[in-house]
């Protein structure tokens, strides 16, 4: 009876508990500043399907979500780790709908600072909502490095990439040194600047090298085509997809968060 009582109540606490928060990170072979755009995007789409999103900011040397939102003079996640603010001061809701973070704008100053920022974000990720969204960057890896956070080498990641060949030297290259430091694992690719045609020629190609290759597996998490009305919203400061709901961009943008909703990048198929 203990026993049945035990697994009663452990399974109460589960229910209770809700589902966990999904945690996508995204890194770019593509110029700094379509990573953000994308992001925004997305970000948007999601949280008008009615997802709970937030995005962190894990940039320190590219230009990160944060600071094109203008949300990066306030106080950061290390800060947090310090006792130097509260949590709550960190969240900042923006008028796309979602929330946006600062993980840290330097590397922890010693293994028990990494630790406590470690420790931050899982709380961070417990209270934030449905959906995490981390705007990662190459440069975070070093020769021996990894991720700020443990948690985000078991994250989801997905690699955005363009149609231009430094591009998808560079997205491959990236996976390549993903895979050596986190083992074979499968890695998202998100083709933007692309039509649906050529979108399906970057990801056939870089799949099937990755595969033969790497024994890497790649997932389509589909294509963003080239749209001016991208930059005309974000001239506005807005979403494409609440400034110019009609838009290609806004279409695929559209779609592509209904995908993330729906399916995890490990359970996804190549599109």
């Amino acid at each position: 009876m203990a026993s049945f009582d035990f697994d009663q109540a452990e399974g109460l606490r589960r229910m209770l508990a809700g589902p966990k928060p999904r945690i996508v990170t995204f890194l770019s072979a593509t110029p700094q500043d379509d990573k953000g755009a994308m992001l925004v995007n997305l970000g948007a789409s999601l949280a008008q399907s009615g997802n709970d999103v937030m995005i962190v900011d894990a940039c320190t040397r590219d230009y990160g979500v944060a600071q094109r939102l203008g949300v990066d003079r306030g106080p950061s996640l290390l800060q947090v780790a310090r006792q130097e603010c509260a949590l709550n001061q960190v969240i900042h809701p923006v008028p796309q709908g979602f929330s946006v973070a600062t993980m840290a704008r330097m590397a922890p100053a010693s293994a028990d600072e990494a630790r406590r920022l470690a420790k931050t974000f899982d709380v961070l990720v417990k209270q934030a909502g449905s959906i995490i969204m981390v705007d990662g960057e190459f440069s975070e890896f070093s020769d021996g490095g990894t991720f700020p956070v443990p948690i985000m080498a078991s994250s989801e990641i997905v690699v955005q990439v363009s149609t231009s060949a430094a591009s998808i030297t560079n997205a491959y290259a990236l996976i390549k040194r993903l895979s050596q430091h986190l083992g074979r694992r499968p890695f998202g690719i998100l083709v933007t600047g692309a039509t649906e045609a050529e979108a399906k020629v970057v990801y056939d190609n870089m799949s099937s090298a990755a595969t033969r290759y790497l024994a890497v597996t790649l997932t389509s998490m589909g294509s963003v085509p080239a749209d001016e009305y991208l930059h005309r919203a974000a001239r506005l400061g807005r979403a494409v997809v609440d400034a110019f709901p009609l838009a290609g961009a806004s279409v695929a943008f559209r779609r592509l968060a209904g995908r993330f909703a729906r399916t995890g990048m490990q359970q996804g198929r190549a599109a």
